[in-house]
């Protein structure tokens, strides 16, 4: 059957369909003008970068948001980490719902990644650009298109629609991209605003720029840095090379345990989680990555499988003498910054201490190891029996034209965890706008506007299949 036969999907008039359509189409251009006026304020939400430019996205997003005239409250705040310092400015509103209809509850981000250096994008990070049918920038797509697509989604449905009986509910982060690490306190202070039947997260990719998907599975993460010390200080390699271990060979060494000869992750007590992926051709990933000739995948089983469902340890950063500063001198101490993603069905906890035990049998030399800024995100599996899971496949169909591809995700959402255990009878539906060529969190990261515009699309047919469903 088709996503839009569903035994749970409700029926959507052709001519409410068609009307969508037309709305949707002829609101594109304001959609991406407004897109582009966000992603001009460079909100980086990390340390180190300034947080007036994360306010200024917070407001300007406010506005939008009070300019669809549809909620009671719009409120910007911010809320402490757990170590008490305020985290960045999110946006927060509802609607109330009519008697008997279900509330939704709409999520995205504000904040984006830093840009890099402007020599390695194409065009000003800052600076929308147009470029055939993609629009560059930093943010453009991950995640200030999830905001536009809720923004032009409801203003869609409004006026199409009129004023809404379902309850709506929206949440515009301002730091995921730094660890949404005042999100929980978030969640807390504001659990009754928030509280919703059904959740939908702008916040992952599609199959294809022509095939929508529904992301039902995502990986947690494990992120800390480790320093590896063999010296008190340093000494001449000259004169006590061959015989003293730096803590460069050393982390080099204990680095290299990590990963077996196919380049698989080799740390005992990570683990896979069992299920069946599409198969998809190497080339496809090659293109998609960004493979140079000649250097091979690595890992074992079918590549999805080791994308959405296996676990990974990555090398993000190393701090060591750069190759112009490098002297004759053994290094004491040297640290790197790991990076790993958990299986679903594995707690990020527990895998983080699997990596430690495994590091700490295999140092060499005695090195010594300190870890530090441990940060851990639980993986993901979506429940895809309840009837949100049939309505938002029904309107993919309805607005690709395409049978939607229900996938996993490499990456690491962790807040979703936070969020299902917080409100446990909603509904979780993760979504998005971009596409396997957006290289969200790299130079010249785009938008596909075809895609935007089917997700928008998407998202206004979904708030029409809601507004179809009681939960008295």
């Amino acid at each position: 059957m088709t996503p839009a036969e569903r035994p749970d999907a409700a029926t959507v008039p052709a001519e409410t369909l068609a009307a969508l359509r037309e709305t949707v189409r002829d609101g594109l251009p304001r959609a991406i003008a407004e897109l582009s006026e966000l992603v001009r304020i460079p909100s980086v939400s990390w340390d180190g970068f300034d947080p007036a430019h994360v306010q200024a996205s917070a407001e300007r997003t406010a506005e939008l948001l009070r300019a669809l005239e549809v909620f009671d409250e719009v409120l910007v705040d911010r809320a402490p980490g757990p170590d008490g310092a305020l985290g960045q400015p999110a946006v927060l509103a509802r609607r109330a719902p009519g008697a008997g209809r279900p509330t939704v509850l709409l999520y995205a981000h504000h904040d984006v990644q830093p840009p890099g250096a402007d020599a390695d994008w194409s065009s000003p990070p800052f600076e929308p650009t147009l470029r055939g049918d993609r629009l560059y920038g930093r943010g453009v797509a991950d995640d200030k298109a999830g905001v536009m697509a809720h923004v032009a989604a409801i203003r869609a449905f409004m006026e199409t629609s009129g004023e809404p009986e379902i309850g709506i509910v929206v949440f515009i982060e301002g730091e995921e991209e730094f660890g949404s690490r005042s999100f929980g306190a978030l969640l807390e202070r504001h659990r009754a605003l928030l509280a919703a039947d059904v959740i939908v997260v702008a916040d992952s990719d599609n199959w294809a720029v022509d095939t929508p998907s529904l992301t039902v599975g995502l990986r947690g993460n494990a992120t800390f840095s480790l320093t590896v010390s063999t010296l008190g200080h340093a000494s001449h390699s000259g004169m006590y090379g061959g015989a003293v271990p730096d803590a460069m060979l050393a982390t080099i060494a204990l680095l290299a345990t990590l990963h077996d000869a196919d380049g698989a992750v080799a740390v005992d007590g990570l683990r896979s989680h069992e299920q069946v992926v599409p198969s998809i051709p190497e080339q496809r990933l090659r293109d998609e990555a960004g493979l140079l000739e000649g250097v091979r995948p690595i890992g074992r089983g079918e590549l999805l499988h080791r994308l959405w469902a296996q676990p990974s340890v990555t090398v993000t950063g190393i701090d060591a003498p750069s190759v112009q500063n490098a002297s004759n001198t053994l290094a004491p101490s040297i640290t790197v910054k790991i990076s790993a993603r958990v299986a679903p069905g594995q707690s990020a906890g527990e895998a983080f201490a699997a990596i430690e035990r495994h590091l700490r049998a295999h140092a060499p030399f005695g090195a010594h190891l300190d870890f530090g800024a441990i940060d851990l995100g639980e993986p993901f599996l979506v429940d895809t029996d309840g009837w949100a899971v049939d309505e938002a496949l029904a309107a993919m169909h309805d607005a690709w034209g395409a049978d939607p591809v229900q996938v996993g995700v490499g990456g690491s959402i962790p807040f979703i965890a936070q969020l299902a255990e917080t409100f446990p009878t909603a509904q979780v539906l993760v979504t998005g706008v971009e596409d396997p060529h957006t290289r969200a969190h790299s130079p010249d990261e785009s938008l596909h506007l075809g895609v935007f515009h089917r997700a928008i699309l998407t998202e206004a047919v979904l708030l029409t299949r809601i507004q179809a469903h009681r939960v008295d």
